[in-house]
This record gives C-alpha cells, sequence and structure tokens, in this order.
C-alpha cells in the first residue's frame, strides 16, 4: 500500500544522506536535501547527481536541494538528520528554535559525541522541544549507501519510544526494494550502530595483517559480545544486538569491502599512518572518534571491551597493530 505524500527535509549531502533523499523522493515524497556545499547544491538542483560523494548514481529529478538550513526545515513535517555525529549538536543548535509542534526528528548518522559521550538521541534531549525529543527516531540496518541508492535490497530498522513515529518513518521510506522494521529500543540501536564501526576498523586491522578468515570471525563474535555488555549497562534490550541494527550492521561494515571504517583498518594492518589514510578520504569515517567515545563511555561505566581497547590505543596511542592483537591473544583464559 502507498504511503501518503510526507514533507521531508534531510540534514546532510553526503552518501548516506544523499541515497536516503533520492529513495524518499522516488517514493514521491517532497523531499528538500540540505548540503553544505554550495556546488554539490548547484549539482543536484542542474544535473540531478552527487560526484563529490556518490559518483554514477543518477538521482530523482524531483530531488532538491538547498544550503539554507534553516528554510530546509520550515514547514517539513520530518526533519531527517544525516551529518557526521560530531558536527551534530551545532546543527541542532541552528534548527531547534525552528522546529514546530508535530515535526518528526530522525536521525541516520551513527556515533557518540566525543565530548560529552552522549548518543543523539541524548543531545536531541538536550536541545529540541520535549515532544520532538520524545518522539526521536533512530534508523539504523546493514545499509551501504551506494547499494541503497542503486536500489539492491536493503533492510534497516526504525525504532522510537513512540511507536507512531517509527510507523510514520516506516510507510515514508518503505519500497519493494528497502524492507523497513520497527522497534522501541532507541538506545540499543544508536549503540548498535556507534561500536560496529569500530569493530569494523578492527576487523581491518586483521585483514590488513593477513591474519586470515578465523581471526575475523572471532573477533566479529567478540565484538558483539562488547556491544551487547556496553549496551545491557545503558539499558538497551539485549535482543537488538542479535537483529539489523546490531549483528546485521556489524557482519556488514566488518566484511564489505565498501565499508569506510574497514578500510581504514586495513591500511592501518598493512601499516599506514592514520594521518594519511584519513588524508586520502573526502568522507568520514566515523568509528576513528568513535573508538576514542565508545572507550571513555566504556571507562566511565566500568564495562569490559578490550577489543575496543586495543583499537583506541592503535588509532588514538600509536600501539602497534601486531603487538595489540598479541596482547588480545594472550588476556587471561576465561569462559566464553
Amino acid at each position: 500500500m502507498k504511503s501518503k505524500s510526507e514533507q521531508i527535509a534531510v540534514i546532510g549531502g553526503g552518501s548516506w544522506g544523499t541515497a536516503l533523499a533520492n529513495r524518499l523522493a522516488a517514493n514521491d515524497h517532497d523531499v528538500l536535501l540540505w548540503a553544505y556545499e554550495k556546488e554539490l547544491v548547484r549539482e543536484i538542483n542542474t544535473a540531478h547527481t552527487n560526484s563529490l560523494y556518490l559518483s554514477g548514481i543518477p538521482l530523482q529529478p524531483k530531488l532538491v536541494a538547498t544550503g539554507d538550513l534553516r528554510g530546509a526545515i520550515d514547514g517539513r513535517g520530518i526533519i531527517l538528520l544525516v551529518t557526521p555525529v560530531q558536527v551534530m549538536r551545532g546543527v541542532l543548535k541552528q534548527i531547534a528554535p525552528a522546529i514546530g509542534g508535530g515535526t518528526v526528528i530522525a536521525n541516520a548518522s551513527k556515533g557518540i559525541e566525543l565530548e560529552t559521550l552522549q548518543t543523539v538521541s541524548q543531545i536531541c534531549g538536550q536541545l529540541l522541544p520535549p515532544e520532538a525529543a520524545e518522539g526521536y527516531v533512530a534508523l539504523s540496518g546493514p545499509t551501504f549507501a551506494r547499494e541503497v541508492a542503486q536500489e539492491l535490497p536493503s533492510l534497516i530498522v526504525a525504532a522510537s519510544r513512540v511507536e507512531a513515529n517509527a510507523r510514520r518513518m516506516q510507510a515514508a521510506f518503505s519500497s519493494p526494494q528497502f524492507r523497513v522494521y520497527t522497534n522501541n529500543d532507541v538506545t540499543g540501536v544508536e549503540l548498535g550502530g556507534a561500536v560496529k564501526n569500530v569493530i569494523a576498523i578492527a576487523a581491518g586491522i586483521c585483514d590488513g595483517l593477513g591474519f586470515g578468515h578465523n581471526a575475523r570471525a572471532a573477533l566479529i563474535t567478540r565484538g558483539l559480545a562488547e556491544m551487547n555488555r556496553l549496551g545491557r549497562a545503558m539499558g538497551a534490550q539485549p535482543a537488538t544486538f542479535a537483529g539489523l541494527a546490531g549483528m546485521g550492521d556489524l557482519v556488514l561494515t566488518c566484511t564489505g569491502d565498501l565499508s569506510r571504517n574497514r578500510t581504514v583498518g586495513f591500511k592501518l594492518g598493512q601499516g599506514m599512518r592514520l594521518a594519511d589514510i584519513l588524508g586520502e578520504m573526502r568522507m568520514v569515517a566515523e568509528g576513528v572518534k568513535t573508538a576514542e567515545s565508545v572507550h571513555q563511555l566504556a571507562l566511565r561505566l566500568g564495562v569490559e571491551m578490550p577489543i575496543v581497547e586495543k583499537t583506541y590505543q592503535i588509532l588514538h596511542e600509536d600501539k602497534p597493530a601486531r603487538e595489540a592483537v598479541t596482547e588480545l591473544m594472550a588476556r587471561d583464559l576465561k569462559a566464553e
């Protein structure tokens, strides 16, 4: 059944924001995409492409871009945030005064703010009107932007404490190529999306070091256990981590060649310096900063996360990757 047409603002013109805006436009919604780069706004509106972040993908002709942040959200019933998590607070401060009653705030970015160790839902709770913050929707799942834009079969989760809002996002996005499940565990969905990026860097390091499939499978499995431990400490539902936003996203990001975070890890494992790796990348690998925020959060909550700890040390304390793996393997023996 076709959903009713919505007026939607998508905030963030990177690969993921563009892919999601394009999906919504294909579903006949009135979509306005805010992008930071003036030349990108012009290109989307005239050539209907995004060569900066999603090259080779034709965009819906009805998709409109703007560089006016406040203007982008004016009169919109749904605001979808897709900017890097580390700049999310600044974006929300600009748009919060213009958010009207009944507006659904959704977020598809993954990470934990480094300065405060807060999730995006917690940031929204501080900055947005109570109704908008309470009805916040977290979108996550095993999705590469390019494959979504190519209309390859993809599945995500829309999580909200207000079921009607989760169902509204489900209806807005769903298509024969894009299946959306609802969920009420906002914390679990957000943590799954954040922690998996850190584990993906670790998986890339293992692959870059040439450690084989056994090591990668074990790392994914133990990484899932660390994700679950942090989730329990923060009140998440354990079942969430067995689903699309947990295991699904973790497996994809740890094994897929389109994963920016796995790519960072792979190049680290091959001996490249982090600064040089990041200098080559146009798009953000959220896991680099999330490794620091998750590590600090685990210390604050007293949660044991040895893979996250070693990944943080490799990224931010220049620990040699082989030495970090040796230390992980030499930890005290215990029951699974």
